[in-house]
């Protein structure tokens, strides 16, 4: 199917679109900046796991990150390589086949590697162990995304470690960013040396976890790759390891929908969509944040009742399924297409069918303008999720 990009017109049916062109460009800029640092930089499938793009992403990385058994089994099966895998909790069921699909697995507390590590070291004995550490330190401010908050069920604090680590932990894996600059970056490593230098030279690796959203525009990369060159100055033995979930599918495609209605109360008129913010957009209502809208500009929440300006409605039956007052250049119609902006990261992987609404197609628009439908999904995918 051609395609005019700008309008998505001639689709009638809600569809994530992933455009290879973007895509190629986040990964051709993250490549570069693993050669630059030495540093490996691996997908977080938490973020996006749509894995009938892999054979593109091989051209430019070797690994990927996993947060469980599905995610391990989907590297090690469709992307060709053992994952590094951290999970809160690894259970006797799993572990055996988690210890398979898996290059390095990372524990999150001591009692879970007493527990698990010589098992995980019969099934493979070439996995490289780790532990989860929490410097106590992120500049993350929604706390729905600060693994360092008080209380946190994330990693070990310094206090806790003893002076000998146990002789099968190789490395330590330490996540403290979402959708981070390098600015925060050299401010956090600060506090990581601070913390945990000292059981340095015990390691072969570290991994500074996701949230290096180095594809932003205003993002200094040259600030990272100086960072990272000056942690290998210092540690010259340690293998570097960052896993980015958003950085790879930043900015790679939208979310296309469709006006079925447009209902007014007390002056505000909300255009109700063949889509769903708690469906198919759950971080906009989770983080919250009000995605960019093709075409529209957001307005203060006073404004709503001003000229060509709606709120935006999904289609279940929750109250709080809507966003916005958005102004639009022109007058909404019934049929109007609306497009949702960087909708591919942490979408696709969190969407769910509640309600049995019906969740958008998943396509792929090729660097020639073609649009391939990757994934369409109907009554029996609903069915099948209550089987």
């Amino acid at each position: 199917m051609d395609l005019n990009v700008k309008t998505f017109e001639g689709i009638d049916f809600p569809a994530y679109i992933l455009e290879e062109t973007k895509l190629r460009r986040n990964l051709e800029l993250i490549a570069n900046v693993a050669r630059a640092a030495d540093v490996e930089i691996i997908l977080a499938f938490k973020a996006f796991a749509l894995w009938k793009t892999f054979p593109i992403f091989k051209e430019y990385i070797g690994s990927i990150t996993a947060s469980s058994l599905s995610e391990a089994k989907l590297a090690f099966e469709e992307f060709g390589a053992p994952a590094h895998t951290f999970s809160p909790a690894y259970t006797e069921v799993e572990i055996d086949e988690i210890s398979h699909c898996s290059s390095h697995i990372t524990f999150n507390s001591l009692g879970q590697f007493e527990r698990f590590h010589e098992k995980v070291k019969c099934v493979n004995a070439n996995v490289s162990c780790g532990l989860r550490v929490n410097p106590e330190y992120s500049e993350v401010e929604t706390m729905l995304y600060n693994p360092c908050a008080p209380g946190t069920r994330f990693g070990i604090t310094a206090d806790k470690l003893p002076e000998n680590l146990p002789h099968c932990i190789e490395g330590f894996h330490c996540h403290c960013h979402c959708e981070s600059g390098a600015d925060v970056f050299k401010r956090t490593l600060e506090h990581i040396e601070g913390k945990f230098s000292r059981w340095f030279p015990q390691l072969k690796w570290i991994n500074f976890g996701g949230g290096h959203l180095m594809t932003r525009d205003d993002y200094d990369v040259q600030l990272l790759v100086d960072t990272l060159n000056g942690f290998h100055a210092r540690y010259p033995h340690l293998r570097v390891i960052l896993e980015p979930g958003s950085a790879f599918a930043w900015q790679t495609g939208c979310l296309v929908s469709h006006v079925v209605d447009i209902v007014e109360d007390k002056g505000i008129k909300t255009a109700i969509l063949d889509v769903s913010f708690t469906c198919h957009m759950p971080d906009c209502l989770e983080m919250p944040y009000h995605p960019v809208v093709r075409g529209a500009n957001l307005l203060p929440l006073e404004e709503a009742t001003a000229p060509n300006t709606y709120r935006l409605g999904g289609n279940s039956c929750l109250a709080g399924d809507f966003m916005g007052a958005w102004m639009f250049e022109r007058k909404l119609n019934i049929g109007d297409t609306v497009v949702f902006e960087d909708m591919i990261h942490y979408t696709t992987v969190k969407t769910n069918m509640f309600n049995g609404i019906s969740h958008p197609a998943i396509c792929f628009l090729d660097s020639d303008g073609k649009l391939e439908i990757l994934r369409s999904f109907g009554y029996e995918d609903y069915k099948n999720r209550m089987d």
